[in-house]
């Protein structure tokens, strides 16, 4: 990395700690892709309802946004490191309790233990914790640390399988539970110290009776609109990503294909995240939002249309590279418009928007299955869902920039003496 300004808090040792956190978030995000590659064994033992596993897998999305709004301010006190490490046991208790039964077992240990407690603590507080590590790349770092998710993505799920195929899908995530304890935990307690405590740049929000304004509405309504567009394009996200082993087995392809279909996916996003990063700290978070969900809305139509071999895995690939930037440019939009001290506890605030659409996405699609027999509504809501974010994205774009224009008028017109 090139050397840091002296004005600025970036050094060395930040892109250690975020090169860390990104190993931190690969190891502990792959207990939740288990359930994904083991979705339809585990619904073979419940009657084959695959609403079964998906809600699950929702339950440790939705669940891990509401505790990263707890173990955030908890992060705030004690310090990153301790939840991270608490966060690691959590997930492993998790993993435990869920190879004892179906559905309620299954259910507890992703909800409340995998997500709650074992994500939630480690997701949003690493989120603001690299934030504060960072000023002038902080795009580029966002999108480092956010990719551990999709990074797990594309180097477990072949694994998962060849180790569900041999041992089954309760070995798979007991042996999984050790080994992310062994690595998550000593990772924490050695490099997640305190972040550097230098001053940063004040948001411009004009006076003190302007400054809960941004884009010249109410900061809050704005916030609001943000956190219901990550709503709506998590749906659309989430989706392929939980579904297409499943979805390819459907075809008639192995689970093999399916797992190889999925690393294609998450790898892609992982690769393409980095240049999303940035071009985040090129044209600003809500531009990038609004790019990806675009794109992402039409890589989706593609699952419709193209079923054979060729055509699903280059889907696949196209999808990962557009909505790859999304999450992350949420953060750094966060970052650009409102003042650091709200960021512990608007980043997950936020964040918790976004796992209700990671996880509602994947248990509507498993809904609209289980109701149609086969995926092609699930693909056509999504879509749908993605559109709209597009409409609610479009609008901020393009509210902020008359607000900019206004502002330069502003600073250019000489005030004219009473």
């Amino acid at each position: 990395m090139p050397p840091s300004h002296s004005s600025s808090v970036e050094t060395q040792q930040s892109w250690r700690v975020a090169f860390t956190a990104l190993a931190v978030l690969m190891m502990v995000f792959g207990g939740a892709w288990i359930t994904t590659v083991a979705l339809k064994d585990i619904a073979a033992e419940a009657g084959g309802a695959r609403a079964i596993p998906a809600l699950a897998s929702a339950l440790a999305w939705l669940c891990a946004g509401a505790g990263g709004i707890v173990m955030g301010r908890v992060a705030e006190k004690v310090g990153t490191r301790w939840t991270v490490m608490f966060g690691s046991v959590s997930i492993a208790c998790g993993l435990a309790l869920s190879t004892l039964g179906i559905p309620w077992p299954l259910w507890i240990g992703h909800g409340l233990f995998i997500g709650f407690f074992g994500l939630g603590s480690i997701n949003a507080p690493l989120y603001v914790y690299i934030s504060r590590w960072f000023d002038k790349r902080r795009g580029s770092a966002l999108a480092l640390i956010s990719s551990g998710s999709y990074l797990a993505g594309t180097l477990w799920p072949p694994i998962f399988e060849r180790a569900i195929a041999q041992y089954g899908w309760r070995e798979c995530m007991l042996i999984f539970a050790i080994l992310q304890l062994v690595v998550a935990i000593p990772l924490a307690f050695v490099m997640f110290k305190a972040p550097p405590d230098l001053p940063e740049p004040v948001v411009p929000h004009g006076s003190r009776s302007t400054r809960p304004m941004v884009f010249g509405w109410p900061a809050n309504v704005v916030f609001g609109m943000m956190c219901a567009a990550s709503v709506l394009c998590c749906i659309t996200m989430s989706m392929p990503q939980q579904h297409i082993v499943a979805f390819c087995s459907d075809l008639g392809f192995t689970r093999t294909f399916g797992a190889l279909a999925l690393s294609v996916l998450l790898g892609t996003a992982f690769i393409s995240r980095q240049v999303w990063g940035a071009m985040t700290d090129k044209i600003g978070g809500l531009n990038t939002v609004l790019i990806g969900a675009a794109w992402q809305a039409a890589a989706l139509a593609g699952f419709l249309f193209f079923t054979d071999e060729v055509g699903l895995i280059s889907i696949a690939g196209i999808f990962g590279l557009g909505f790859s930037g999304i999450i992350p440019a949420y953060v750094v939009a966060l970052r650009e418009h409102y003042p650091a001290g709200q960021a512990y506890w608007r980043i997950p605030t936020l964040l918790m928007f976004t796992a209700i659409g990671m996880g509602g996405g994947g248990w509507i699609a498993g809904v609209l299955y289980d109701h149609f027999g086969y995926y092609a509504p699930a693909w056509i809501v999504g879509i749908g869902a993605s559109i709209v974010n597009v409409l609610i994205i479009g609008t901020l774009v393009l509210r902020g920039g008359s607000d900019k224009r206004r502002r330069a008028k502003l600073v250019v017109t000489p005030s004219v003496p009473a």
